[in-house]
């Protein structure tokens, strides 16, 4: 077998990987499983290689000796708040949790940054102080609500 990756993104879960992945490859548009490997056809896959809008991200069901933290997290990028709602929804049912300033995890445990694209554009405006004034109002929000940044950014 040839794999298309040189590079892949690799998170380790404890035999629950292709279910995660599947759920994944659900959300984002040019998402797929690419490839699943058993060791033992018994068993869950040892290794399920997927892309996730477009980039290469890989899962290893190594078993429970590594949990996921926060030091490693997936990052998206919306277009608006009707994808930042839809996602964010996604991801924080069936017992994923809401964090602060767009970050959640998932029922996996895996974190994730939803980031609408007006966020860093406001955070890196000349204008310094609107600039402080959208970091405030993100500062107090878990989802990130587009309008409301927009709004401290004008000063309203």
């Amino acid at each position: 077998m040839e794999f298309s990756a040189k590079v892949r993104t690799c998170f380790w879960f404890d035999g629950n990987g292709e279910e995660a992945a599947q759920f994944y490859v659900s959300l984002l548009p040019d998402s797929l499983i690419e490839n699943v490997v058993h060791q033992k056809p018994d068993q869950p896959p040892l290794v399920v290689e997927f892309t996730l809008a477009g980039a290469p991200m890989m899962i290893l069901n190594g078993g429970p000796q590594f949990n996921h933290s926060e030091a490693a997290s997936i990052s998206v990028l919306t277009r608006d708040q009707a994808e930042t709602d839809r996602l964010w929804d996604a991801l924080t049912a069936d017992g994923g949790a809401e964090g602060m300033c767009g970050w959640l995890k998932d029922r996996f445990g895996v974190s994730w940054q939803i980031v609408p694209e007006a966020l860093p554009r406001l955070l890196a405006a000349d204008d310094r102080a609107a600039a402080g004034r959208a970091m405030a109002a993100m500062m107090d929000m878990k989802k990130i609500d587009i309008a409301a940044l927009q709004a401290a950014f004008d000063g309203e």
